[in-house]
């Protein structure tokens, strides 16, 4: 959905924002691109850009949030890191994002067979990866007390993990950022949790958080 001034962002809530994910992932997934002409999409940003939302996602190849959504050039913000995990800077980047640019939706969106979840689950240590790796710690705890018959190293146990790490960090951007608190109270904002599935291309939206009616 291009958004070609402040007016047009402006006019989108959270849940019209979530209607063009949801409508872009179909369009991917039945391979009916909308956004092909990407030299015409440089021409009509140029001179400023309107993201109606900031995704959080993997850096795994296979999980790139405009192509899975089907979004344009100037559609949406992609912050990338492996894992998805949170850290002061990608809470920063998503007050920029909201708060400065704009934008009326966070999206914390975690994938299948994820490998940086896979490396917590099995406990991988490698320089700074193991830091970022231990992230995922309070998920893989919340698995293995509440599915105790689940193998955490299984394919089952490392999706339900990468599950409970959406969750986690859709609670953590609450906790820690007073700015992007605020507005999801004032019902500027909504944060959705979503995970993509590696194997068909769809997107499943596991949580939703909407507080418009207590737009002014």
């Amino acid at each position: 959905m291009r958004l070609h001034n402040i007016e047009d962002q402006k006019s989108v809530t959270p849940s019209l924002a979530l209607s063009f994910l949801k409508e872009g992932n179909q369009r991917f997934v039945n391979n009916l691109k909308a956004h092909g002409n990407l030299l015409e999409q440089v021409n009509e940003t140029k001179n400023g850009q309107f993201p109606f939302a900031a995704i959080l996602s993997c850096i795994d190849s296979r999980t790139s949030a405009e192509l899975i959504f089907d979004q344009g050039l100037g559609d949406i913000f992609s912050i990338r890191i492996a894992g998805n995990v949170l850290s002061e800077d990608v809470i920063g980047s998503m007050e920029f994002a909201c708060k400065l640019a704009g934008s009326k939706l966070i999206v914390v969106l975690g994938h299948s067979k994820c490998g940086a979840i896979t490396g917590a689950c099995k406990q991988v240590h490698l320089g700074h990866l193991t830091n970022l790796l231990e992230k995922v710690n309070p998920s893989i705890e919340y698995v293995r007390k509440h599915h105790t018959n689940v193998d955490l190293n299984s394919l089952e146990g490392i999706n339900l993990v990468a599950n409970q790490h959406v969750d986690h960090t859709i609670t953590e951007i609450l906790d820690k950022s007073d700015v992007l608190r605020e507005m999801y109270e004032n019902g500027e904002i909504g944060i959705i949790g979503a995970f993509y599935n590696v194997e068909t291309g769809e997107v499943d939206f596991i949580k939703t958080m909407f507080l418009e009616n207590s737009v002014v």
